[in-house]
């Protein structure tokens, strides 16, 4: 790539974790402003590059960086799992460190090298109040007054779950959007349907808020495993398998830890004619 392609352009780098795929745009070297009419157009699988959400790296004075995730709506959001553990892969690598602090709407999260290809973050203490989550109105966030008994939590966007036999005949597209819109979620909601396979092992297909069905999702697969612990269906660590693979969540005094592999898959610059259509 030339200089002047960079100057012209925006670099970005295309990640996912399990098939969670991500745009990530490194704002510490690039002076364009990222807003929500670039998230929707990069967004576009056929016009832009696709991703289930863009995250944007920014300078930080008390962490090592700070992270501003959007949706593919272009709304955005206060917590993404994967794409913190990518962005944390990446930038341990970079700089040589098995250990980093990041700056997102959750607050300072911790991240490490788990070994094996492996990254670990600490997502932070779940959220089960009604007002955190939030619902429209109080109620029992263990059993919420909607069809299916689903459980609602947050860590850091609103989650709503529920136990199934079988998470893979339920109609996801369907249900998913249905619940995303519900009225009990002023802000919507993610959506999961999860069934219990095994001791500490469970089957989960996402619906994602502002992006629809996604093969994974680290702050879902988090509620879940929040979720889980609450209805007494498996202890505090677990085993989730999502249709892009399997990620471990341990609820732990600390945090709620999830651990799981990253790709990164090219970099990539947006070119001068793409940015001046917008």
């Amino acid at each position: 790539m030339s200089d002047v392609t960079h100057k012209s352009g925006l670099p970005f780098m295309k990640m996912h974790g399990l098939g969670n795929d991500f745009v990530v745009i490194d704002a510490r070297v690039s002076a364009r402003a990222v807003t929500a009419g670039l998230a929707r157009a990069l967004a576009d699988r056929h016009r832009g590059v696709g991703f289930d959400q863009l995250a944007v790296i920014e300078p930080e004075d008390e962490a090592d960086l700070r992270l501003t995730f959007f949706n593919a709506d272009g709304s955005l959001s206060a917590a993404c799992g994967n794409a913190t553990r990518c962005i944390a892969r990446h930038e341990m690598q970079a700089r040589g460190v098995a250990e980093l602090a990041i700056r997102t709407e959750r607050g300072v999260l911790a991240a490490r090298d788990a070994g094996g290809g492996l990254t670990s973050v600490n997502m932070g203490a779940p959220m089960t109040e009604w007002r955190d989550i939030p619902l429209a109105e109080d109620a029992d966030t263990l059993h919420l007054p909607i069809p299916g008994d689903p459980v609602a939590t947050s860590m850091g966007n609103p989650h709503c779950t529920f136990f199934v036999e079988d998470a893979e005949a339920v109609d996801l597209a369907a249900r998913g959007a249905e619940m995303e819109h519900h009225p009990l979620f002023p802000q919507r909601t993610n959506v999961q349907f999860v069934s219990v396979t095994g001791p500490d092992r469970l089957r989960m297909r996402v619906w994602e808020r502002g992006t629809g069905i996604t093969l994974a999702s680290g702050s879902s697969s988090c509620a879940v495993a929040v979720a889980a612990v609450r209805r007494g269906l498996t202890g505090r660590r677990v085993w989730i398998v999502l249709d892009g693979g399997e990620i471990e969540v341990d609820w732990r005094e600390t945090g709620v830890w999830m651990t799981g592999p990253t790709a990164h898959v090219f970099s990539g610059v947006l070119t001068a004619e793409f940015l001046e259509a917008l």
